[in-house]
């Protein structure tokens, strides 16, 4: 792996962490596309692939529980993201934190829904199915209330979670290389100044 560094502390801690272009274009799971993560431009760290791939790897992670790392991958390609920081940024949603994030959805569901939770699940259904929302429970009929409010929950993390963390991960990045720019700045200041008084004595 390419030991070269980047802009920020950030892209070369994901760079060590993540596999490498040729390990994922091996994958058997991404066979049909394998060449197209050979692209360089997939793997550069900029001020636009940063985003797109943090705001990708949300709505993955959120979107499935099962095989998100791919679904972020497959993605990245049409949308010119950063591959391995959107398949990281996937690991929002792990077996350790799912259950956090799936009371969180549910709450989400139930707040935007409206859906009282204690009432029997026909009576919570038929609440649901008068509403606007009725196309969301023709998606999952046969499914108990909780799970489908718990799913909308999920799709509203997911688009929401992805709107923010595109905001977001575009603001630090901007931070992150405007502080390593005026580090450098500074240290080429000093080592002229040093010069300058060097040649004055």
């Amino acid at each position: 792996m390419s030991k070269r560094k980047s802009k920020t502390f950030l892209a070369d801690w994901i760079r060590v962490r993540m596999p490498t272009r040729e390990q994922m274009a091996e994958n058997r799971y991404l066979q049909p596309i394998a060449h197209r993560f050979l692209t360089p431009e997939l793997w550069r760290f900029t001020r636009r692939s940063v985003p797109r791939g943090v705001a990708l790897g949300i709505f993955a992670g959120f979107i499935i529980p099962v095989g998100q790392i791919f679904l972020a991958a497959f993605m990245a390609l049409p949308a010119r993201a950063n591959v391995p920081l959107s398949a990281l940024v996937t690991f929002i949603t792990n077996p350790i934190t799912f259950p956090f994030w799936a009371w969180v959805a549910n709450r989400v569901g139930v707040f935007i829904l409206k859906v009282d939770l204690g009432m029997t699940g026909g009576a919570a259904t038929d609440e649901i199915a008068s509403g606007r929302w009725a196309w969301f429970l023709e998606l999952f009929e046969g499914a108990g209330v909780t799970v489908l409010v718990t799913v909308f929950g999920f799709i509203v993390l997911a688009i929401v979670g992805a709107a923010v963390g595109y905001l977001l991960a575009g603001f630090i990045w901007r931070f992150m290389v405007a502080n390593k720019r005026r580090r450098r700045l500074r240290a080429m200041e000093k080592r002229l100044d040093a010069r300058l008084a060097g040649e004055s004595e």
